[in-house]
């Protein structure tokens, strides 16, 4: 009798437990069905009223949000074969902003350099057009080659000893001059009396005017700068880096939600239109003036040629952030509202009816940042702080104030022929296939299969080879 009774009350022990247990997993599912619907209606919510308004406008019945008042505009941009999206979009997406903004209001700059393929002549044209328009701007497009750059550059600032024992020209500070290039009349027209109040900063990229004027009153038009987020690939996002969260972190996932810090990762979840970050370019930029042009005299540039020495680089594009006093008292934003695309393709992608977010994104999205964030330690930080602080200890008060950018890499410029360019791709796609190094923030479209090549770590290399391959035969093309 008493080992019957112990045997019943096991039993209903057992049975207890197993209840609880699946009870407690119900719960768990339904909370987290629950959060990915919520979530998700919240991203169908905020899209409705753009999409809706984009639509209206599209079939004439409404006119364009009207621009900020009285904001005077410098647009900046530099291209370098990117003749199919010039075609496509970019000339038309550009002519549609000047109008909008109103020619009085503007001043259009745009550099080329080296391409080989259309984008000299797609750029006289536009360069024309704004002219009859009567649009103040700079259109400069030089013949002079990247090789002849390299040839006929005196091997100072700039300049890197690579662990080959050669002296080769650094990348980043050779783009960060190139950048500087499509500002100077900023400073040269802010010394004759003429002012602007921001300064829009234009990748490759799809995009329109409304994305435009959107991300010009992210944060109700109080920021240092606003990005959009960019895409080549999606659900993947593009510039890997430049974007740091507001505690300074890169990215944890190259999807949905991104973000490591908290404040960050929640404003995106929300869908905010001001969401913290530390530094961002993604596509589309939007600055203040002011710092350009007054005595901080805020310029692109690299770290210096001796901490390059140690294995270490930066963007430009992250550092101008970094030396920008404004960042921290008004604060740069990532808008996730504004999203652009460096091909049509992307841009549709990521601009679907209703959410941009599918509920099964949004589901494996938050899990794969979750465990990543719980389970995933990277000595890339140690390294890199590592040797800064052996840089900074070689000689007395040497500091750099954009120590977030830094990554554990070493960017050249390499010497390319057109003709060489789809086999160069190839080879490199190989090398990186197996490789965790952070990308690179590129403007061309081979740089871009270089990331993809770089996020698929785990694909054997002959797929890589074959993918660049096939990307590069039918664009061939290169980065700046």
């Amino acid at each position: 009798m008493l080992f019957s009774q112990g045997t019943t009350l096991l039993y209903l022990r057992r049975v207890l437990r197993l209840r609880v247990t699946k009870m407690a997993m119900l719960l768990f599912c339904l909370f987290n069905l629950l959060d990915v619907v919520r979530i998700h209606h919240k991203l169908g919510q905020t899209e409705a009223q753009s999409s809706a308004g984009q639509h209206e406008r599209h079939h004439g019945r409404a006119a364009p949000p009207p621009p900020p008042g009285h904001q005077r505009v410098y647009m900046a941009s530099m291209h370098f074969n990117n003749g199919e999206i010039l075609r496509s979009h970019w000339n038309q997406a550009v002519l549609d902003l000047t109008e909008t903004l109103g020619p009085e209001n503007v001043f259009v700059s745009i550099f080329e350099s080296g391409s080989w393929d259309d984008s000299k002549e797609l750029l006289r044209e536009l360069d024309d057009e704004l002219g009859r328009r009567g649009v103040p701007r700079r259109v400069d497009v030089s013949d002079v080659t990247h090789q002849d750059e390299l040839d006929n550059a005196v091997k100072g600032e700039g300049w890197v000893v690579t662990p080959r024992r050669q002296k080769e020209l650094r990348r980043i500070p050779y783009l960060a001059k190139l950048r500087n290039k499509t500002i100077r009349d900023l400073v040269d027209l802010h010394r004759k009396g003429v002012v602007f109040d921001k300064v829009l900063f234009l990748n490759d990229v799809v995009f329109t005017v409304e994305d435009v004027l959107t991300l010009m009153d992210t944060n109700h038009g109080e920021y240092a700068a606003a990005c959009s987020l960019d895409f080549a690939r999606p659900p993947a996002y593009y510039d890997t880096f430049a974007l740091r969260d507001i505690e300074g972190n890169e990215h944890v996932t190259h999807t949905w939600p991104y973000f490591r810090a908290r404040v960050s990762r929640n404003a995106l979840v929300a869908n905010l239109d001001a969401v913290p970050v530390t530094s961002c370019w993604n596509g589309i930029v939007v600055m203040a003036a002011e710092p350009f042009v007054s005595s901080t005299a805020l310029r692109f540039r690299g770290v210096p040629d001796s901490l390059a020495e140690f294995h270490l680089e930066g963007s430009e594009c992250c550092l101008i952030h970094a030396d920008n006093p404004l960042s921290r008292s008004l604060g740069v934003y990532l808008n996730p509202r504004v999203r652009v695309g460096y091909s049509p393709e992307a841009y549709r992608a990521v601009h679907p009816p209703g959410a941009w977010v599918s509920l099964s994104q949004i589901f494996t999205g938050i899990w794969t940042n979750r465990l990543k964030r719980w389970t995933l330690i990277t000595l890339e930080g140690v390294v890199v702080h590592a040797r800064l602080r052996r840089w900074a200890q070689k000689q007395e008060h040497r500091h750099e104030p954009g120590a977030l950018c830094l990554i554990n890499e070493m960017q050249k410029r390499e010497k390319k022929r057109p003709y060489m360019n789809t086999i160069l791709i190839a080879t490199m796609a190989t090398i990186t296939a197996t490789t965790t190094t952070p990308a690179a923030d590129v403007v061309g479209s081979n740089n871009r299969i270089l990331t993809k090549a770089r996020r698929s770590s785990a694909a054997p290399p002959w797929r890589a080879t074959i993918s660049a391959l096939i990307s590069g035969a039918s664009s061939v093309s290169s980065s700046w």
